[in-house]
């Protein structure tokens, strides 16, 4: 048995705990305390930790089926594990001091990354200052990743470009506040409260340049972490996958018991619900295997060692998108077929609508990407992220 199938059966033993606690987490805004123990204890945190840290260095896919299961059983689990597994994939950018102490077998990583913090250089470190907005995980996670910028006493520190001199920071969860401030209409058991850290210091090693990783770590040298930022991007996508499979899997009962108001037609002999199962089927298989294709074209580029090409960087953006995107679309055909069972509160669709359409506004995935995909394919200018990274 492989290394994913071991943690997909993990997945499994703990559903009966995900899903008595579900209810909790989008009650309570967090993810419920047994949940998170439950997946910590299972190793699940630890899918893109390298070996030499106790981690399962899994290759972008098998990470992916991974988060789509949980998400699957609970989209608060999901996103929650997600978060703290992408950011696993910033420590490469760290000393291989300070990724052993921040990134060590027990930790749980989370972060944001807008607005930057505030960095002040004194004698070993850095003095850190800032509030930053949807930390997901927040409640249980042990150390924050984000950004700062460099500042000599109040005065911004500027590059030869003008742009502020940016630094990737890690801050021990000791050493936060969390806003209690995440009121939402989807996604509510993700936690995504406001962080603030106030004059906080940081040893020198807990700070490194934001920059585009030419040398990792010496335990960041497998083809995993060739990928840089793009797995860690990609792997939010895995949640929206999972909810939509909830919603197609839990609509199927729903169609073959329900028998609409006012009517003598049972809900599967009409045409236009199967119709619409279909095509809800057909838009999460095919985002899906778009997105998995673009991605284990990456992978094997990364296990030879041969570089990412900004095409391909391209269509695994566009992957990333369509799929959150087709989502979105499949469960709103869902929630079309459910009717009036869609609205009420005792089943699950209202909250499959609300969720997946909140993550299509993400940032890193949402509509407004494929702007850039265009852009490489039409050979114009590009943002940072894809000529960086």
């Amino acid at each position: 048995m492989s290394t994913t199938d071991t943690l997909l059966r993990a997945v499994r033993e703990i559903e009966p705990i995900i899903r008595q606690h579900a209810p909790e987490a989008e009650r309570e805004r967090k993810l419920a305390a047994p949940v998170a123990k439950a997946m910590h204890q299972a190793g699940l945190y630890r899918l893109w930790r390298p070996k030499a840290f106790g981690g399962f260095e899994l290759d972008p896919i098998s990470g992916f089926r991974v988060i789509e299961e949980v998400s699957r059983i609970d989209s608060a689990a999901g996103w929650n594990l997600q978060i703290s597994v992408a950011h696993d994939m910033f420590a490469l950018w760290f000393s291989d001091q300070g990724a052993r102490e921040i990134f060590n077998f027990d930790a749980i990583p989370v972060g944001a990354f807008n607005p930057a913090r505030k960095a002040v250089p004194v004698a070993g470190g850095y003095r850190i200052s800032g509030r930053t907005s949807y930390v997901s995980g927040a409640h249980y996670a042990t150390v924050f990743i984000g950004f700062a910028h460099i500042h000599d006493r109040n005065k911004l520190r500027v590059n030869a470009y003008g742009m502020p001199e940016t630094r990737l920071i890690a801050v021990p969860a000791s050493e936060v506040d969390i806003v209690d401030n995440w009121h939402t209409m989807g996604m509510r058991g993700s936690g995504s409260h406001d962080v603030d850290i106030r004059d906080v210091f940081i040893p020198e090693h807990w700070v490194a340049p934001w920059e585009p990783s030419v040398k990792p770590g010496s335990a960041y040298q497998g083809p995993l972490y060739r990928l840089t930022v793009w797995p860690a991007f990609a792997i939010l996508v895995a949640s929206a996958l999972g909810i939509a499979r909830a919603a197609i899997d839990e609509a199927i009962d729903l169609i073959i018991n329900k028998t609409p108001a006012y009517g003598a037609k049972t809900l599967k002999s009409h045409a236009v619900v199967q119709s619409q199962l279909a095509q809800a089927e057909a838009k999460l298989g095919a985002s899906r295997a778009f997105l998995f294709g673009a991605f284990e074209e990456a992978w094997q580029e990364a296990v030879t060692e041969r570089p990412i090409t900004l095409a391909l960087k391209g269509r695994m953006q566009l992957a990333m998108t369509h799929a959150t995107l087709e989502c979105a679309k499949a469960v709103s055909l869902i929630h079309e077929i459910a009717g009036a069972s869609g609205i009420r509160e005792e089943y699950p669709f209202e909250r499959y609508l609300r969720d997946i359409h909140v993550i299509a506004q993400h940032g890193f995935t949402n509509a407004n990407k494929l702007e850039s995909v265009g852009q490489i394919m039409l050979g114009l200018d590009l943002d940072w992220m894809f000529l960086r990274f």
